[in-house]
């Protein structure tokens, strides 16, 4: 197919595809969607080869958040049965993220829900972040926690963050139909002072909300402006008690061609499968490694995840392996451009919703006061095990596929990780 060549002759040059050509990518039809893989793989493997990176995220403070984004179970208004605690303690925090770190990951996401941080907030989250990097060498660590106001990306990055997550999440024509409590310029300004500071961005979307192919293309071209180190790749997780929880306009073959479209637009950068992969792209999953290089390992901010060890099955049956610690994320010309993540081996970034964080639920959130003590919430029984991951026929809901966490922060049982 001569799209497809033109576009992996593009991605090794780092040259931007036309807006027609990553349309074309999307209209691809499902009996061609081995080729688009196939062709976007090239492209991955050459700048990121086999390597997985893991991300593990840890949410400081759940629920309760004035935010009034659709898609989000922490939102204004939402009845989703999910976990709400105010902000973790220091060293609950710490270990917290010292499972997914003996899990394999490399960056730890610290999200917390809300508008944005007070100054308080930026003192409190300075602290954990102090206490994950006495205890893990090397470690990264990207912060969460919604709009910034002037100063506050720079006290972050002197209390050792290395990467800050915002995401776009859709395109700027269509945000105001998804959050009316702030603006799409808003985020695009808080993606500008954390990379001003110094802080790796991070800054992705959410894909399944109902945009047209054009707004995904969209939002894509404009993160590729932004020029953030990662871009996590968000598929909604439809949560009852949310305005979005009738929204299944995903199949594990649409997800696909996402995915590459998104790594023919931004070759050399951390692409991440964040929040949702799972539920869309269900056995699918081993295959979407061929386009991201970068997923987060167990649960996510308010849902459950794929098992730890399920993860690390996946990586290893694929053929790919978990990027270490001493490894260095971006490509040499990405690091020595800019110093972004991945610049020094042994310590600090390595990459970005994600990620920094990336999965949808959180959104990039962080200052709103209130909720229960942290692991107030009802006691709960030891999960069951996930439900099979199977087929389903396109446009079918899955919502024996979405499960709220129960166990991790916030909670007196063990994470997933």
């Amino acid at each position: 197919m001569d799209l497809l060549n033109t576009l992996v002759d593009k991605g090794l040059r780092r040259e931007l595809p036309t807006r027609e050509e990553a349309l074309a990518v999307l209209a691809t039809s499902d009996d061609d969607v081995l080729d688009v893989v196939a062709a976007a793989g090239k492209v991955r493997r050459h700048w990121f080869g086999r390597r997985v990176k893991l991300n593990y995220l840890v949410n400081l403070k759940s629920g309760l958040c004035p935010e009034d984004c659709s898609y989000c179970s922490q939102r204004l208004g939402s009845t989703a049965g999910i976990l709400k605690y105010t902000w973790l303690k220091p060293d609950e925090a710490s270990r917290a993220a010292a499972a997914g770190l003996a899990g394999g990951a490399k960056r730890v996401c610290l999200v917390a829900s809300g508008r944005g941080p007070t100054d308080r907030d930026v003192d409190r989250v300075a602290g954990t972040i102090k206490a994950i990097k006495e205890q893990n060498e090397g470690v990264e660590v990207c912060a969460c926690l919604g709009l910034l106001s002037d100063g506050q990306a720079e006290r972050l990055r002197e209390a050792g963050a290395d990467a800050y997550n915002h995401n776009l999440n859709t395109s700027e024509s269509t945000y105001g139909d998804i959050t009316t409590t702030h603006t799409y310029a808003d985020r695009v300004d808080t993606v500008t002072k954390a990379h001003a500071a110094g802080l790796s961005a991070c800054s992705g979307l959410i894909a399944g909300m109902g945009e047209s192919d054009e707004d995904l293309v969209d939002v894509v071209y404009s993160l590729r402006e932004l020029d953030p180190d990662s871009v996590p790749v968000n598929f909604l997780i439809p949560v009852e008690g949310t305005p979005l929880a009738k929204e299944w306009n995903l199949t594990p073959q649409r997800c696909l061609r996402i995915l590459a479209m998104v790594r023919f637009v931004c070759p050399d950068v951390e692409v991440r499968i964040a929040g949702g992969r799972e539920v869309h792209l269900r056995t699918m999953q081993p295959l979407a490694l061929n386009l991201a290089n970068s997923i987060f390992l167990g649960d996510y901010l308010t849902t459950e995840g794929q098992a730890g060890k399920a993860d690390l099955e996946m990586i290893a049956d694929a053929g790919f392996e978990v990027e270490g610690a001493e490894q260095v994320t971006l490509p040499e010309h990405r690091v020595t451009a800019g110093g972004g993540c991945g610049s020094h081996e042994g310590g600090g970034c390595g990459s970005q919703e994600s990620a920094g964080c990336g999965a949808h639920e959180g959104s990039g959130c962080g200052s709103h006061e209130g909720g229960g003590v942290c692991g107030t919430a009802p006691a709960a029984a030891a999960p069951a095990p996930a439900p099979a991951v199977v087929a389903t026929a396109a446009g079918e809901a899955r919502t024996d596929l979405v499960a709220v966490r129960r166990r991790g922060a916030g909670t007196d049982l063990a994470p997933n990780a």
